[in-house]
């Protein structure tokens, strides 16, 4: 069975690689050969993805803003329904194809012109893992501060903007999350199985404590802000539009998952589990304890660590401190750690392998002092934002482009293959259709996305970046085979 045949029916055989060239692969990068991977286990991944503080913060803002409790629900059903169709989409070409990110990338962007895709995205994820775990380390530095008082002499002396106990925290994260990483993509699958369910047990345990606080009463349809009817529907519509730019970062590498999997069934029913019902599920318990938090204590408190800091008790505040630490490895394993392992490793496959591309990642997430960006909203809000809105536009042109120009069409060997003879090697490797729709889209998702005076549409940047991309790449695809015939 030839490679093309065999990659549409997705059997779970990887396909045949006839000398590939060393500049486009390694053990790594090939089509998967075990596919281990089953609903429970993509099931978990999106529980360890959604678990994190981040998220918690989030919906509870939402709460805060203005949205009732059911409002935010209902705004985080439709987006992360949305967001399941998305991943399916994409975890089907990974699912077919069994082979990574940038290397999906070269169906459309050509197979060296994929480095692009892989580097923006690779960039995106090394300095949100070293902000991730930076923001957990804070929250285990309250804890551990609430557990021994005596530590406080730690915090009063600080070395690049950061005291020594911070430090302390953020390298143990960081050599904890280290040491899974360098174990390879079983071991990921390992750690998530059990780390997303953990963050269940002791999210519903704070939802229990809150509950029987409020006297087993918390108001759904209450907040602590008055919204006009207008101002509730433009809300709520820009919170369902935010979940999406959130999750258009694994949108983007979901096939680095689904790559494992034995058939799309199984990345279908893994996802629902996953997205609409326990995503939704876990932000709705983030408003309930927000808003019980609300009534006990007077005002809403949406952060979980000051939260668990209020309860004065110690095996309380050990396990939450290890809760958030679970959290952030899942976070950052899941979201920013598996994509650059894989892109780096695109580069330069004959010296960059997924370990290597991994730890390469880890380093790169110390050395960029995440504190220091964090409290720059400049860097937060213009170069991670900036850099955020291209993800649109790159999704529209893969989907586009497998889908509706090849057809589920993809000849998997010749991913592999960096001369002439490839039809993915466009022109020296770059197919200058997808560049050329490429930057305008990604421009106009940015603006969008970072221009104070288009703030009422923010949200939808990905939407535009994304719908813009898919229609040009569509129209501009056809014109240029038209022509060439």
């Amino acid at each position: 069975m030839t490679a093309a045949n065999l990659a549409k029916t997705g059997e779970t055989a990887p396909p045949p690689l006839d000398a590939p060239d060393e500049r486009l692969y390694n053990a790594d990068l090939a089509p998967a050969k075990q596919r281990t991977w089953k609903v429970y286990d993509i099931f978990a991944l999106w529980m360890s993805d959604v678990h994190n503080l981040g998220n918690y913060t989030f919906a509870a803002g939402l709460f805060v803003l203005g949205l009732s409790a059911w409002q935010v629900f209902t705004a985080l059903l439709f987006g992360f329904v949305v967001i399941y169709l998305g991943m399916n989409l994409m975890g089907r070409i990974g699912q077919r194809t069994g082979v990574p990110f940038p290397v999906v990338a070269r169906l459309s962007f050509g197979t060296f012109g994929a480095n692009l895709p892989a580097l923006i995205r690779a960039v995106i994820a090394i300095f949100w893992y070293g902000i991730q775990t930076y923001l957990a380390s804070v929250a285990i530095t309250v804890l551990v501060l609430a557990i021994d008082p005596g530590l406080t002499p730690l915090t009063q002396h600080s070395f690049l903007g950061l005291h020594a106990l911070g430090w302390i925290c953020f390298l143990v994260l960081w050599a904890a999350q280290a040491l899974v990483l360098t174990r390879g993509m079983e071991a990921v699958r390992k750690f998530q199985d059990w780390c997303g369910p953990a963050i269940w047990v002791v999210m519903i345990a704070l939802a229990v404590w809150i509950l029987a606080a409020a006297d087993w009463n918390i108001s759904l349809t209450s907040n602590p802000k008055h919204l006009s009817g207008g101002e509730q529907v433009r809300q709520w519509f820009g919170a369902a539009g935010l979940i999406l730019s959130i999750y258009g970062t694994l949108m983007l590498n979901f096939c680095d998952f689904s790559r494992f999997t034995p058939d799309q069934k199984t990345v279908r029913r893994g996802n629902f589990w996953g997205l609409p019902v326990n995503s939704t599920a876990f932000a709705l318990l983030s408003v309930l304890v927000t808003a019980g938090s609300l009534q006990v204590f007077g005002e809403a408190i949406t952060d979980p660590a000051e939260l668990l800091a209020r309860i004065h008790n110690t095996p309380v505040l050990i396990i939450g401190a290890l809760t958030f630490a679970i959290a952030t490895m899942g976070v950052n394993i899941v979201a920013n750690f598996v994509s650059p392992a894989y892109d780096l490793a695109n580069i330069w496959p004959k010296r960059i392998s997924f370990t290597v591309g991994g730890m390469i990642s880890a380093v790169a997430a110390l050395c960029v002092l995440p504190w220091k960006l964090y409290s720059s909203p400049a860097v937060v809000n213009y170069f991670l934002g900036g850099l955020g809105a291209f993800l649109g536009p790159l999704f529209g042109i893969m989907v586009v482009d497998y889908y509706l120009i090849k057809r589920g069409t993809v000849d998997v060997a010749k991913l592999f293959d960096g001369g002439k003879s490839s039809p993915y090697h466009y022109r020296r490797g770059v197919n200058p259709v997808a560049f050329g729709v490429f930057v305008p889209t990604a421009a106009l998702a940015a603006v969008i996305a970072l221009v104070p005076a288009l703030a009422p549409v923010a949200p939808y940047s990905w939407f535009v970046g994304t719908g813009t991309a898919a229609l040009a790449y569509f129209l501009c695809s056809r014109r240029s085979r038209a022509e060439a015939a």
